[in-house]
């Protein structure tokens, strides 16, 4: 994926977790634990600090993630991605404890507002691009975005090199033939060889390595 025009005021920090050999997930029906204790408690914290959090509608229909904020914060906005609306209204993403916010296709926008009904805000969009869906969560007051995954969000984000920062966790183990979801799928991505991220810090939380990167400026 080429690198799309990039003109945004928003911050947005990408952060995953993977295997030493760049699985985020197995192919068991369970969710793969990848970050210890102390990871998790700091990326909550760290997601908390932004206005809103985004992650695929595969995640939420495989892993059912809360989303929650640390005792004591905010929850930010909950931000999902659709373009089939396949989406369960009974999932914690859409209990009502944090605004709501789903972007999906024309098509699929009138059905999935009667599906969902008053747990989300649903905004058509006609492309689900990096810039796309930047534009729009800025004009609805989201200054800046925690973005989580799965792989295809992943890969379009960094891919295009939407994003300021990336927080990559890594688990001490490999999946080997067990792993499932990669990191992202293959792309052509705007911080290659050549254009290199810059290393901010390296910080061990519990038994999980994170690596703090920086883009460099445009």
């Amino acid at each position: 994926m080429a690198q799309e025009p990039m003109t945004r005021t928003m911050t947005i920090h990408v952060s995953v977790a993977m295997t030493i050999d760049g699985y985020i997930d197995d192919r068991s029906a369970r969710r793969l634990v990848l970050s210890s204790d102390e990871d998790l408690a700091d990326m909550r914290a760290a997601r908390a600090r932004c206005d809103a959090v985004l992650v695929g509608a595969g995640t939420v229909r495989n892993d059912d993630p809360s989303l929650r904020a640390p005792e004591g914060m905010t929850a930010p906005t909950r931000v999902t991605l659709t373009r089939s609306g396949n989406l369960d209204p009974q999932a914690r993403m859409f209990d009502g404890s944090a605004r709501t916010i789903v972007l999906t296709t024309a098509e699929t926008a009138g059905p999935l507002r009667s599906v969902l009904a008053d747990r989300a805000e649903v905004h058509a969009l006609s492309l689900l691009t990096p810039v796309s869906i930047v534009a729009s969560l800025q004009s609805l007051g989201i200054g800046s975005l925690f973005v989580e995954g799965g792989t295809q969000v992943l890969t379009a984000f960094l891919a295009a090199g939407s994003f300021d920062r990336l927080r990559l966790a890594v688990a001490p183990f490999f999946a080997g033939e067990g792993g499932g979801a990669r990191i992202v799928d293959p792309a052509r991505f705007a911080d290659d060889a050549g254009h290199r991220l810059i290393l901010r810090g390296a910080r061990l939380l519990g038994d999980t390595a994170v690596l703090d990167y920086e883009r460099h400026p445009a």
